[in-house]
């Protein structure tokens, strides 16, 4: 529907000219012979278009009577009327019935390449207003994060809790399990949603200007300085600012950003006066901070300050139950976005589950909408997704993986299976509740035999459910 156009008139050389002519502007154009043909086109959804044009005059019913009938079957279809010289009072009227525009006979095509521009223009203008108006007005969901895993369920019970704290939060996870993602639902769903949420890639701002990025510079501080800049603590006012990859921030930074959240005080580059911030901070990391403080790369007093309340995003892989449930509703929002009816197929569900995920759920947004885009069909099947499908469930990416990797992942696989059932997962592994829950928390490390192999953990069945 996005570049569609219906053109309705029963003069055939003027259908077939401004068929031409839209055509080579890179239109999909349909064609009806008057009113009532295009009627039933448009009923059985036939054609979708983003824009009709119509004749006023035509045998039948006329165009302001098919105007009144669009207006009310497709209200987001606009319209443009032709019009000979001695009608403009009626397309006068038509305007004012909703048509987008009226055309004059005989067509300048110049005019009418024009018109037709700037129809498709007003009308992204018009869907990015609205995008942006429900992003406003609506209050983000915490389903867009939560499936059926308990992890994920696990994660929106502690955003509710921390709904009305203003303690640091440090999020961590794989690059593109939604870090971001549950930023924003402890923003939005916090007593501060209306105030500014601002996010921060620490690694894409180069490190000299990350500090003046962050809290801003005065005239002359540095070369190009030419004025004073507020920064985005200041920007964010007593809002949210996110910090992503803050792993990866320097030592200098981590000592500034420290006294942040010790005191809530900073000084913009080349300043002499102290400013104060309310924001709220979350920090976000792939990084293994622990090891970076052991280490010496990391501090170990801006980590604890950091990690007041500790959120950690499991991968996909781990919760690959809730891999259908998000792979749909991203497809709804990927068909919505494109003006497409959109499904996935039962055996592309089948090929997303087997896929072993290595950039999470950023890549399966990524696949989706690529299938999205190239499919001619409303039914995304396993051979529209582009995926190496060696990396699959039943064929790790590793030649060689540990068997306390195995383990685990032959369990993530049943507890897929189980959608989330933990007492079913164990009964059908044969295990008991406890060493389940002890092999998802990785709590699989091997004992140490007294000459120092390793041999698997004791399984304890009989201690029961």
């Amino acid at each position: 529907m996005i570049n569609s156009i219906l053109v309705v008139d029963d003069d055939r050389s003027i259908r077939e000219t401004l068929q031409r002519q839209l055509v080579a502007e890179g239109f999909d154009v349909q064609i009806a012979v008057n009113a009532e043909f295009a009627m039933g086109m448009l009923s059985r959804h036939e054609v979708e278009p983003a824009l009709v044009i119509t004749d006023l005059r035509m045998p039948g019913m006329g165009g302001l009577d098919f105007l009144r009938w669009l207006r009310q079957s497709l209200p987001d279809t606009d319209v443009v009327m032709i019009t000979a010289h001695e009608d403009m009072e009626t397309a006068l009227a038509a305007v004012k019935s909703g048509a987008y525009e009226y055309l004059v006979k005989p067509l300048d095509l110049e005019e009418f390449e024009l018109v037709v521009s700037r129809c498709f223009r007003d009308r992204a203008l018009r869907r990015r207003a609205q995008h942006l108006a429900r992003e406003a007005s609506e209050p983000f969901e915490l389903q867009r994060l939560v499936g059926r895993d308990p992890k994920m369920i696990e994660i929106s019970k502690i955003i509710g809790s921390i709904a009305t704290s203003r303690a640091p939060v440090l999020v961590r996870g794989e690059t593109g399990t939604g870090k971001e993602v549950v930023a924003r639902a402890i923003h939005f769903n916090s007593s501060c949603a209306e105030e500014p949420f601002i996010a921060v890639n620490c690694t894409a701002i180069p490190e000299p200007l990350l500090e003046s990025e962050l809290f801003g510079h005065v005239r002359g501080a540095f070369t190009g300085a030419t004025g004073d800049r507020k920064g985005r603590f200041e920007l964010a006012g007593t809002g949210t600012i996110f910090l992503d990859e803050i792993g990866d921030v320097s030592a200098a930074f981590q000592t500034k950003l420290l006294r942040v959240l010790q005191d809530g005080e900073y000084y913009p580059v080349g300043a002499e006066r102290m400013r104060r911030t309310s924001a709220r901070v979350i920090a976000a990391t792939h990084r293994p901070l622990e090891q970076l403080v052991s280490e010496g790369t990391f501090r170990e007093d801006l980590y604890f300050r950091l990690r007041v309340v500790e959120i950690v995003i499991p991968s996909l892989r781990q919760r690959r139950g809730d891999i259908r449930p998000i792979a749909e509703s991203l497809m709804a929002r990927i068909g919505r976005e494109l003006h497409k009816s959109l499904r996935l197929s039962d055996a592309a569900i089948g090929a997303l589950e087997r896929y072993e995920w290595p950039g999470n759920v950023r890549e399966l947004e990524n696949a989706l909408t690529r299938a999205a885009v190239l499919t001619r069909n409303h039914v995304i099947d396993a051979r529209d997704l582009s995926l190496d499908f060696a990396r699959t469930a039943e064929s790790p990416a590793d030649d060689v993986i540990t068997l306390d990797a195995a383990i685990v992942h032959h369990v993530e696989r049943t507890l897929a299976r189980t959608s989330g059932n933990k007492r079913q997962a164990a009964r059908e592994l044969g295990i008991s509740r406890q060493r389940l829950d002890r092999i998802l928390a990785r709590d699989v490390e091997p004992n140490r035999d007294q000459d120092g192999a390793k041999s698997l953990p004791a399984d304890d069945d009989q201690q029961g459910d």
